[in-house]
């Protein structure tokens, strides 16, 4: 049996931080299989917690695990490998794992980067990290596992990719090793908050995307009776009120999608749902979509990344420029949150095609945009073309705020320095907006996430300042503070 520590890393960017702290759901999945093996596990969520580095290594060696495991998309990965750095350097026979998207795909880059990483595990890795552990105890093999990468004999060795896990509902995630008070939905002041599965994968082929990739076009469903009931444990045992639906395609099957909203109807539960999906399904979803209320859904993010079908084609969006419109719209007409985002900054990126976007965000209405700087992801169907105009190496750099790419006719700072403009143009109007919404559950949500916004966002060190809003919203956003 091993002591194991799943660490999150400490990196924080101001962006999905701004609207609340949720577990690390592919933790809770993989310790709940590595404790079926029989090892000891923790789970400490660094990132959750707000912990400074120097925390994180004291509360590493004070539980002196055998096996230290983190997680890496790009963003993150510096900071990934700095953990695991001084955990090697710490205790040299301890064995050092990553997993997550980046290093899924580029293995070879972390182990000529980071020679202290022992294994990557690549794709899922439920069933993948147990086998590893148990094989690194016996001091047996690494090339007998599938759906790994290691370091032997002065070469990198990439193992098959194991098969997907095909039953979901069959995993048993260690919901009782989150320390819950950490998760909350800062909307909701007091509130907790909880991450859900109910499926995995992604069909489609959205060229700055990854997901695609990872999951090989697959889509793999969860029972909707199984989904259901993990809900109401999780209310009933933790005390959950919000849910974040983690799918990439929460909606591809409508039978299926419709029992899960009708059950949760059925079960009334209070419990309220925030979701990701695309234009495409709430479009054909339009003579349910009162059913996603009813059922609590509050919040739905759909992507319309461009303003104009030439980018949609060109991120192969696989949707009509048209349909953005009106899928917003009928997620408005049932009373609930939308959310979308805008990706600026491609090679042939001008100040005129970015006032064209701004105007068409506008015109779209969303409660809540953005305004997302083109990260070139190193295995991202788009990067080939874009490597060109990268200027920055810094992967911890890579998150959707920070220039990375320049456009052959902006500097880097013109390009940042409009986004930012789009953010404070787009906010500055909805502020009096909001305030006025005789919806009050509207009204209150969009007030409460303007204080999430100017408190914990990116965008408070740059535009949320006294002296660029107009002084009649300048008076309402003091108001708020109140």
């Amino acid at each position: 049996m091993a002591r194991i520590m799943l660490v999150t890393p400490d990196y924080h960017c101001g962006v999905v931080e701004s609207a609340g702290r949720w577990p690390h759901l592919g933790f809770v999945y993989l310790a709940g299989e590595l404790r079926k093996a029989g090892h000891k596990v923790r789970i400490y969520d660094a990132m959750a917690k707000n912990h400074s580095f120097s925390e994180i290594i004291d509360n590493i060696k004070k539980y002196n695990p055998d096996v230290v495991g983190t997680t890496a998309y790009t963003a993150t990965m510096p900071a990934a490998a700095d953990i695991l750095r001084e955990v090697k350097q710490w205790k040299p026979d301890s064995l050092t794992v990553v997993g997550g998207i980046h290093p899924t795909f580029c293995y070879e880059e972390v182990f000529r980067d980071y020679p202290f990483i022992d294994v990557v595990v690549r794709f899922e890795g439920e069933f993948t990290l147990p086998e590893v552990i148990s094989v690194w105890e016996t001091g047996g093999d690494f090339t007998c596992v599938s759906g790994i990468a290691f370091a032997g004999n002065n070469e990198v060795i990439c193992t098959p990719v194991r098969e997907y896990t095909c039953d979901l509902d069959t995993l048993s995630p260690a919901w009782d090793l989150l320390d819950w008070d950490d998760y909350t939905f800062f909307i909701y002041p007091g509130s907790r908050l909880a991450i859900i599965s109910t499926s995995r994968g992604c069909i489609h082929d959205c060229a700055f995307c990854s997901q695609h990739k990872f999951w090989n076009k697959t889509w793999r469903a969860r029972n909707p009776e199984s989904v259901v009931a993990e809900i109401e444990y999780l209310v009933r045992e933790y005390n959950v009120e919000i849910f974040f639906i983690s799918d990439e395609y929460p909606t591809r099957d409508r039978q299926r999608w419709e029992e899960i909203l009708d059950l949760l109807i059925a079960k009334d539960l209070g419990a309220l749902f925030l979701l990701e999906t695309r234009v495409d399904d709430i479009i054909r979803d339009e003579d349910i979509i009162n059913k996603y209320r009813s059922a609590g859904v509050i919040h739905i993010y759909v992507g319309i990344e461009a303003a104009s079908q030439e980018n949609l084609d060109l991120f192969k969006k696989g949707i009509a420029v048209d349909d953005s419109k009106k899928a917003l719209d009928i997620i408005h007409s049932a009373g609930i949150v939308t959310e979308t985002s805008f990706i600026l900054g491609t090679p042939g990126e001008t100040a005129e095609s970015i006032a064209m976007t701004f105007e068409s965000a506008c015109h779209y209405n969303p409660d809540f945009a953005h305004f997302l700087l083109l990260a070139p992801w190193p295995y991202a169907d788009m990067y080939p073309e874009l490597a060109p105009f990268v200027f920055e190496n810094d992967y911890s750099k890579y998150n959707l705020v920070e220039p990375v790419i320049k456009p052959e006719a902006m500097t880097s700072d013109e390009l940042f320095t409009a986004v930012l403009n789009c953010y404070r143009k787009f906010y500055m109007a909805k502020i009096p907006e909001w305030v006025n919404l005789k919806n009050e559950f509207k009204r209150k949500y969009a007030i409460q996430s303007m204080k999430a916004i100017m408190e914990n966002s990116f965008l408070k060190e740059h535009i949320l300042k006294l002296g660029t809003m107009p002084k009649s919203v300048e008076k309402i956003i003091k108001g708020l503070y109140s």
